[in-house]
């Protein structure tokens, strides 16, 4: 089964968007089996798992109180600021007290994603900050998130691989983590992937030399670029770590040349709406280039990157896609095969998560009314 026979399933309701209300678009699309490519453990916490990390280990705090405590390690009323977007990640690690805690941690960030019907989740994590405030060593919380990994995998139907990041502001720890990536690669781990600050820190001869060195040992490469920073950022992580894939991309539409790096590329774009809006990279969900980019040819899919610190799921995401962006419903689920077609998976491990998500997404396309009609959208 193909992309083909998933639109021609769609085309007897085509006009969905139209033709109902907010929240039977939303079961619907919470309903279709999804993938998250960009999901950071660091900004996956639940409110009421810190509330009570804070109180068993008495981490020191502006407030234990929860609501008190929501604007510090959530967006909610705060002006669009990627560094002020930024700045959350830096309270919420310290709350890896304890081995306990970075393993609960995890399982709930996937469980919370199992929840919103996502069956494939490429998670992704730097041990610097679940270990460098407590103590850790790099390896042993690795080891913690591995093992969290493997009990939710047990306990609910999704697929977990694995994402070490290396922070653009901590370069010095660049080949570590790359080693500790490489050697576990039988566990789970898939890849590397360069954040932080991409404004203010340029990528350094350390991280370009672990990136090529990670890539030799046969980790994947993803990387954020164009996200807050200039457009040749995209040109960067191609040219100087063969990145694979990049976070976000969003300011390439600045560029009509990074555009057609991209496109030439088929470079996947791991799109992160609601975080977009909440950083400032967009004035308004109208503005997202996600359907624009889908139109050029390009590889995008839609994903999460800080459900906790943004307040949204990935059903969220698709339907701010949908409503906020504009992006036809018939055009998600070709969004869900780009992602699934990018994975970071051996073949034939992806062949069959492809196949696996054609019949899946046909199967729940074909229970939707059949009444809607056809219109424009289609």
């Amino acid at each position: 089964m193909n992309v083909k026979v998933i639109k021609e399933k769609m085309s007897y309701s085509s006009s969905i968007q139209e033709k109902t209300n907010l929240r039977d678009l939303r079961s619907i699309i919470f309903n279709l089996p999804k993938i998250d490519l960009h999901r950071h453990l660091e900004g996956s916490l639940r409110l009421s798992t810190l509330s009570e990390i804070a109180h068993q280990h008495g981490v020191d705090l502006p407030s234990w109180n929860l609501e008190e405590l929501r604007p510090y390690v959530q967006v909610v009323d705060d002006p669009p600021d990627f560094v002020g977007f930024l700045a959350k990640f830096k309270l919420l690690r310290r709350f890896y007290s304890s081995r306990e805690a970075v393993i609960r941690v995890t399982y709930e960030a996937i469980v919370d994603a199992a929840e919103d019907n996502i069956r494939y989740l490429e998670l992704r994590f730097n041990p610097v900050a679940l270990a460098l405030n407590q103590g850790f060593s790099f390896e042993e919380v690795t080891d913690w998130v591995i093992l969290a990994v493997n009990q939710a995998q047990t306990d609910y139907p999704i697929q977990v691989r694995l994402i070490v990041t290396i922070n653009r502001q901590e370069p010095q720890y660049a080949r570590q983590l790359a080693e500790i990536a490489a050697d576990r690669q039988d566990r789970g781990i898939v890849a590397i992937d360069i954040v932080g600050d991409e404004i203010n820190y340029p990528i350094t001869d350390f991280i370009v030399e672990a990136f090529h060195w990670a890539k030799k040992q046969g980790l994947h490469i993803t990387a954020h670029a164009a996200e807050a920073g200039p457009p040749y950022r995209i040109r960067e992580v191609i040219e100087k770590l063969e990145a694979e894939r990049i976070g976000h991309g969003v300011r390439a539409r600045e560029d009509v040349a990074m555009v057609e790096l991209v496109r030439q590329h088929r470079m996947v774009l791991e799109m992160c709406p609601t975080s977009n809006l909440q950083t400032g990279i967009i004035p308004k969900f109208g503005k997202h280039p996600l359907f624009a980019f889908y139109q050029l040819g390009i590889p995008v899919t839609i994903n999460t990157d800080d459900p906790s610190i943004s307040n949204t799921t990935l059903t969220d995401e698709f339907l701010v896609a949908a409503r906020g962006i504009g992006v036809p419903f018939r055009v998600l689920p070709e969004m869900i095969l780009n992602a699934a077609r990018a994975a970071f998976l051996p073949e034939p491990e992806k062949t069959r998560l492809v196949d696996w998500f054609e019949k899946a997404l046909a199967k729940s396309l074909a229970t939707l009314p059949q009444n809607t009609g056809n219109s424009r959208t289609s």
